[in-house]
């Protein structure tokens, strides 16, 4: 039986049986997965949880991951995309439709291509853009694309479980979204290779080099 003040009330829309610490799991999986529109965990129940009613209960930080959540799946049927300045980063959405091509960033005020998402090129067309040029660089530097917003991602050192900024975690080994840190295409082997081998390495040659020291 569970007291009182740990059963789960959905603003009085629904009272199921749940305890409190199930529904913050309940609620942190979902959010996890970016769904935003949580569905009553109970069978058959057709009412959402409501995020104000949640607030107190799943505290500062889930909460304002929640509403993130929301607000992002509210823009989603929107043409949208980062600017591609690299100290920017801001997310453009295009709210008046059509064919949006040439564009100056909110944040940082600088032109860019919304069609081909890279900085404005006024002497070509969007078609005579050396895309091949850059995914042979793409290619040759092993960088991998987000599996969600498409980008191009570059790790430069790290473990292979990249955040894109766009929220979302993937492998940087085979390029699928991951929930953890953890993927089928990364072998105990490889993870040997990676951090415990060059570890030995400098143990071993720090010995070699302070020996002499600690003999004498």
């Amino acid at each position: 039986m569970l007291l009182p003040n740990k059963k789960f009330k959905n603003q009085n829309l629904c009272i199921h049986p749940f305890c409190t610490d199930c529904i913050i799991k309940y609620i942190t999986v979902k959010l996890e997965d970016n769904i935003g529109n949580i569905q009553c965990p109970s069978l058959n129940c057709p009412h959402l949880l409501d995020p104000i009613s949640c607030r107190n209960l799943v505290g500062p930080e889930l909460f304002v991951k929640w509403c993130d959540v929301l607000c992002e799946s509210a823009v989603l049927g929107l043409a949208q995309c980062y600017c591609p300045n690299q100290n920017c980063s801001a997310l453009i959405l295009d709210e008046c439709g059509g064919n949006a091509k040439q564009s100056k960033c909110p944040n940082c005020k600088k032109l860019f291509c919304f069609k081909c998402k890279i900085p404005w090129h006024a002497s070509l067309r969007c078609g005579e853009v050396n895309d091949g040029a850059f995914r042979e660089l793409a290619k040759n530097n092993k960088w991998k694309r987000c599996p969600r917003c498409r980008y191009f991602v570059e790790r430069i050192q790290g473990c292979k479980f990249i955040y894109c900024r766009c929220g979302v975690m993937f492998c940087y080994g085979c390029g699928r979204r991951v929930n953890g840190h953890s993927c089928s295409c990364v072998s105990p082997l490889s993870i040997i290779m990676e951090f415990v081998v060059p570890s030995v390495i400098i143990l071993v040659l720090f010995f070699v080099m302070w020996m002499p020291v600690f003999i004498s």
